[in-house]
């Protein structure tokens, strides 16, 4: 299932969190105890809600028990329609911190037979020109230290070809140096495609994990891509210990195409959690790609904290 991937490139996202995540308890066991919270959850998995009603709809997220935000792109443009200190002025009103912003590595290019999702009144969506890091990264590391954010989190970049993987590792070079002088953590979020093997056999991922600094490109690990991608989520972390600082925990079910609430597919998250201190974990995010309802994310939050418990 591709809609994240494919409906992220309609836009753009931006930038990440600050004060340290409290360490995982006895985090190499698998099953053991975890001292789970704060909770997290990626503003995706309630686009509609956040377009139509951002302030309301965070009041919402907090009152089920989440405390960490990582945000999207919006069709309001900008970050929900305020600016990066006032949206963190509400978050925190709320009693949440606004950890991470996410934005696309190069600007949105329908694909092909592209089809756009469509909004409740049956058309298809359509968004304001956004800022992307090809383009615009010495203006989102500014806003991410404006917000006073930790993480400037490349949501989907192009990775078809060398040629491409080479071109959004140079763009990745730069918004990392910019996003470091601006006192914030560059990182980059895969999908499955990451997986596919290219040109000589190797994977987007291996080629952007070698030729990156550990240092200046952190990892977001979305555990439902790289469980549909075949791969253990926990071998990755011990290939590349200390470089997986923020998580996106996601679910997916057997079919490995439909994108669940967490805790009702296939993806093991104790086993995950198990590595977080090898993984270099500071915070995770729930995220259930436009989730139907706010029940949906009760339930992933509900699961989640038994999960952890």
């Amino acid at each position: 299932m591709n809609t994240r991937r494919g409906f992220l490139k309609s836009a753009g996202l931006m930038l990440a969190g600050s004060s340290l995540y409290p360490l995982l308890s006895r985090a190499e066991e698998v099953g053991s105890a975890f001292v789970a919270k704060p909770i997290g959850i990626q503003l995706f998995t309630v686009f509609e809600p956040m377009n139509q009603d951002p302030k309301g709809t965070l009041k919402q997220i907090a009152a089920i028990g989440y405390k960490e935000i990582e945000s999207a792109f919006s069709s309001r443009g900008g970050y929900y329609g305020f600016k990066p200190k006032e949206f963190k002025a509400i978050v925190e009103d709320l009693g949440m911190k606004w950890r991470s912003h996410h934005a696309l590595g190069a600007p949105f290019k329908p694909r092909p037979g592209m089809k756009m999702p469509l909004g409740k009144d049956g058309k298809p969506m359509t968004f304001p020109p956004s800022l992307n890091l090809k383009e615009n990264y010495q203006q989102l590391a500014d806003e991410a230290a404006e917000a006073g954010l930790n993480y400037l989190v490349c949501a989907s970049t192009p990775v078809a070809t060398m040629e491409e993987i080479k071109s959004s590792i140079e763009v990745f070079q730069k918004a990392a140096e910019a996003s470091k002088k601006a006192g914030v953590q560059f990182a980059y979020h895969n999908h499955a495609t990451e997986f596919d093997p290219v040109e000589g056999g190797k994977t987007p991922y291996e080629v952007i994990l070698s030729q990156t600094s550990p240092d200046l490109v952190k990892m977001e690990l979305d555990l439902a891509w790289a469980t549909k991608a075949g791969k253990d989520p926990v071998a990755i972390f011990k290939e590349h210990p200390g470089r997986f600082p923020i998580w996106h925990i996601k679910d997916i079910k057997s079919d490995l195409k439909t994108i669940t609430e967490v805790g009702n597919g296939v993806v093991d998250f104790k086993k995950a959690f198990s590595a977080a201190k090898i993984a270099g974990l500071k915070y995770f995010f729930v995220e259930q790609d436009l989730a139907p309802s706010m029940d949906n994310v009760k339930i992933s939050f509900d699961h989640l904290s038994k999960i952890l418990a």
